[in-house]
């Protein structure tokens, strides 16, 4: 059985990382309101952004965009977004699991795969793969829309000079406090809608007749572009929201199991001072026996 000592100084250091996980949980608490106040904001931007740009692009055909331009599928790179810090449970594992399925999917299929890292935990993971085209450590802390359009125009500028033939962005997306799941979404070529064989009704609907000023080759210009930095600033974040709700998560499970620990321990120091007390009442009661004898 351990002495009193050290089942006491297991209590004050679980008590101190209890009070540290505490701490974090609040810290990331904190966080967790604004990264998801900017996310929520902009989600609903970027998603109907997303659809206006494949509705215009199923006008214009494009034969004169190379960024729509499809293309037998011979090199594909992966933007794999994931946070700078640890610490949020197995939010960073799923997406780079994620990430490696799909790099041997594609190798499977006889494709060439390059990688973009976006955030620390991506490129330490596959730094030593020999994939690592690009990678942008230490920028979901404080990441601006500039920092999406550098990441953007980088992997526009790999697709167009036909380095790769189509680009994929890897994410964890929000979904609520206690859910984040990995996604992936194609990024180029930027594609028209596809047909979903609803009724001639549904299809009317859907695919209602324009007038453009200027005309849609004009816009498709000036909008391609800002499209690709639209959905790279959505997907990272989703990530930082993300991030935020899985390390609140992971400390409150962490402050429950240091709190769990703290009692068993208690139990196991009152166990142990009380046998160290019935062993001392037996050394007087036999002590006073032999005086009696």
């Amino acid at each position: 059985m351990p002495s009193l000592k050290d089942v006491k100084s297991k209590i004050g250091g679980v008590k101190k990382t209890s009070q540290i996980t505490r701490a974090m949980n609040m810290v990331a608490a904190a966080k967790l309101r604004g990264a998801q106040t900017r996310m929520e904001d902009f989600r609903p931007y970027a998603e109907q952004f997303n659809t206006a740009m494949r509705n215009l692009s199923a006008g214009t055909g494009g034969a004169n965009f190379p960024l729509m331009e499809v293309r037998e599928v011979r090199a594909v790179e992966l933007v794999v977004v994931t946070s700078d810090r640890g610490l949020c449970g197995s939010f960073n594992s799923n997406i780079l699991r994620m990430a490696e399925k799909t790099i041997a999917r594609l190798e499977g299929e006889g494709k060439k795969v390059s990688l973009v890292c976006v955030g620390k935990k991506s490129r330490n993971h596959f730094r030593r793969s020999g994939k690592v085209r690009q990678s942008y450590p230490d920028i979901m802390g404080t990441f601006q829309m500039f920092n999406a359009r550098t990441i953007a125009q980088d992997t526009a500028g790999n697709f167009l000079s036909g380095e790769c033939d189509e680009v994929r962005v890897i994410y964890g997306r929000f979904h609520s406090v206690g859910v984040q799941k990995p996604e992936q979404f194609e990024l180029l070529p930027v594609k028209p809608p596809a047909s979903t064989g609803e009724d001639a009704g549904g299809q009317a609907a859907s695919q209602a007749v324009y007038i453009y000023e200027p005309s849609q080759e004009e816009i498709m210009e000036v909008l391609l572009p800002m499209y690709l930095n639209v959905m790279v600033y959505h997907a990272m974040l989703e990530v930082s929201a993300s991030e935020h709700a899985a390390r609140m998560t992971a400390m409150d499970n962490a402050t429950r199991a240091c709190n769990d620990m703290i009692d068993n321990l208690t139990l196991v120091y009152n166990k142990t001072r009380q046998a160290g007390i019935t062993g001392e009442l037996m050394d007087i009661v036999g002590g006073a026996e032999a005086l009696k004898g």
